[in-house]
């Protein structure tokens, strides 16, 4: 008789449909299935090792996430630390501002006469709509505000703070920027320029040429000596872009100091780009190792979907499986009211690595 392959081990098991299933069930079967679903599941049970170990969890969020109705998500994990640090674009700051000032985004079609929304200043963000007007005024409030700022440069962490704090103050509403400042979570965002944030500092310079000067720099030195105050650490990023670099590259700049990080423990990535281009947003896990951004023997995962379908699965599946974790988890306690970010109660250096 024919020795079994050790290939052939565990056979798929095709799913059943159960009526009101739960989405953690949803996902442990799914373990058993193939491709993406197979991939999604697996980023379940890698999200719980994260928050069972004792490591600092990073969260990148790209694309256009806030305007398409997930930034409700994102500050659930802020809110209840599933993730210690978020690095985003502008884009979804802004959009999760927009909504936290009481604005809204609509349901649309990309199959609409861009023609007829341009002239009822309507912007389009493929099916999702939103208000010009209220755009320009969001700028106008982000301006009157940086305009209230001592005249310095703000790290983009130590301003998206103090935005955070003073949207609360004005508005009581939940969202990332607000869930951010009331949890000390921290939140970099190294293209702030390239953002409707960006345009509303660039308006208050116009007003006063020392307002809205942000520290790009000063963020690469802070995010690096959060990873060297604590070595292990883990990636979660939707989407590619800056934030998925942003968070690699802090890991790979804090080596430069101290030996001891050796890259990314864990590591998820939900992705719709490909790697055979040559992009960083599609680059593979696989390829990051070779510089140094996840450590040769780090769990990880891939998961080619959009983040829109795959992201209230995931974290609606945690919230039932990883409650008993998150209990337990004793995250870092931030200090972010400083120009320099402390972290359990000791103050970085300021605008200096923290070399071993």
């Amino acid at each position: 008789m024919k020795t079994k392959s050790r290939f052939l081990r565990a056979p798929i098991e095709p799913f059943a449909v159960v009526a009101d299933a739960t989405a953690g069930d949803l996902l442990a079967r799914m373990e058993r299935i193939s491709f993406q679903g197979r991939n999604l599941a697996t980023a379940r049970r890698i999200w719980e090792k994260m928050l069972g170990d004792d490591c600092t969890i990073f969260l990148g969020m790209a694309g256009a996430l806030s305007a398409g109705g997930l930034r409700m998500i994102v500050a659930h994990l802020i809110a209840h630390r599933y993730v210690d640090c978020l690095v985003s674009t502008g884009a979804n700051l802004y959009h999760d501002l927009h909504e936290a000032r009481g604005r809204h985004h609509y349901i649309g079609s990309p199959h609409e006469d861009d023609k007829a929304l341009s002239a009822e200043h309507i912007d389009r963000v493929y099916d999702t709509y939103a208000r010009e007007e209220e755009f320009c005024d969001n700028d106008e409030w982000i301006a009157a505000f940086a305009l209230t700022l001592e005249p310095r440069a703000y790290t983009s962490r130590e301003f998206l703070y103090r935005l955070g704090e003073y949207l609360w103050k004005e508005t009581g509403q939940e969202g990332i920027l607000t869930a951010a400042f009331k949890a000390n979570v921290p939140i970099f965002c190294p293209a702030i320029a390239d953002s409707s944030i960006g345009m509303g500092l660039s308006q208050a310079r116009h007003r006063d040429a020392r307002a809205g000067h942000i520290d790009v720099i000063g963020d690469i030195i802070e995010s690096a000596n959060l990873i060297i105050r604590h070595p292990r650490t883990a990636s979660v990023v939707l989407g590619g872009g800056t934030p998925k670099n942003f968070i690699n590259q802090a890991s790979v700049q804090a080596e430069f100091f101290d030996d001891r990080i050796g890259g990314h423990r864990y590591a998820l990535q939900i992705v719709t780009d490909v790697p055979h281009f040559g992009g960083a947003s599609g680059s593979s896990l696989e390829e990051a190792r070779s510089w140094g951004k996840l450590a040769t023997d780090a769990e990880q995962v891939t998961v080619n979907a959009d983040a829109t379908i795959a992201l209230p699965l995931l974290v609606s599946a945690l919230a039932g499986s990883a409650r008993e974790t998150l209990a337990g988890r004793k995250p870092m306690r931030f200090d972010l009211s400083g120009q320099t970010m402390a972290v359990n109660g000791r103050t970085f250096p300021q605008a200096r690595f923290e070399a071993r």
